[in-house]
């Protein structure tokens, strides 16, 4: 569970603790990663508490990056309990351009988190979280899926099923012309974005023409790519469908 610092409270990490506990009895497993959320400018504190523990490593000239790996109580309702808190402060003096800085920059990051990882694999794991949401974004705004046609929770869950297939085959097609495995790539990228799959392979002008007494639905010359990553998708999904 990785959740932003909107969700940063002492109740809802206690809540959070005794789910926990709950899905253990039934032999179950909860981990959550919560942002922190520094609602006091206690940012020169930090620095002092990094410097005393040494914590702090000089990256590049002028910027060094200080990692706490803590373990703090906090109180909810006459209970108290221990959590684990990762900070990872960073200051910088001289910017990335070489620019010498009259006052230092200062960056608190933090986590409440439940894994027993290494904190900076804890932080590498919190940093999908952005992807994530990007996929969650491009359900909502590309597919059109924020909000759903219906009061009826049948009517809603077939436009759902609906919209997985549709999101995993543009995925796919995006991905296929990414690689190379159709189109040449165009850019170092990991993926490319479901809007970008639609407007540059889906959304395709064409016009019926009528030749030889029949009509003839005129694409373009341009349009034997486009063919081909229709008929790669679909021998993927015949392979996969097969038994």
């Amino acid at each position: 569970m990785m959740e932003d610092s909107g969700f940063d409270s002492v109740r809802l990490l206690f809540a959070k603790a005794q789910e926990r506990e709950t899905w253990a009895l039934d032999g179950r497993v909860l981990e959550f990663i919560t942002k922190y959320n520094p609602r006091k400018p206690v940012k020169a504190a930090w620095v002092v508490r990094a410097e005393e523990a040494g914590a702090f490593q000089e990256v590049r000239p002028g910027k060094r990056v200080g990692v706490l790996d803590l373990q703090l109580k906090r109180a909810w309702r006459k209970e108290k309990r221990a959590f684990r808190l990762i900070v990872q402060v960073t200051e910088r003096t001289i910017d990335k351009k070489g620019q010498h800085l009259l006052v230092p920059d200062l960056q608190i990051e933090g986590w409440w988190t439940s894994l027993a990882l290494p904190a900076e694999e804890v932080i590498e794991h919190y940093r999908y979280h952005g992807a994530h949401e990007q996929f969650h974004s491009e359900i909502k705004t590309d597919l059109d899926l924020e909000h759903l046609p219906s009061g009826k929770f049948a009517t809603c869950d077939a436009i759902l099923h609906l919209g997985a297939f549709a999101y995993n085959g543009l995925r796919l097609i995006g991905q296929l012309g990414l690689t190379g495995e159709i189109a040449p790539i165009r850019h170092p990228a990991k993926r490319e974005r479901l809007k970008t799959v639609l407007q540059e392979i889906m959304y395709r002008a064409a016009k019926f023409v009528e030749h030889a007494r029949s009509l003839v639905l005129d694409f373009g010359r341009n349009f034997a790519g486009h063919v081909g990553v229709f008929v790669a998708l679909q021998d993927r999904l015949l392979r996969a469908a097969s038994p």
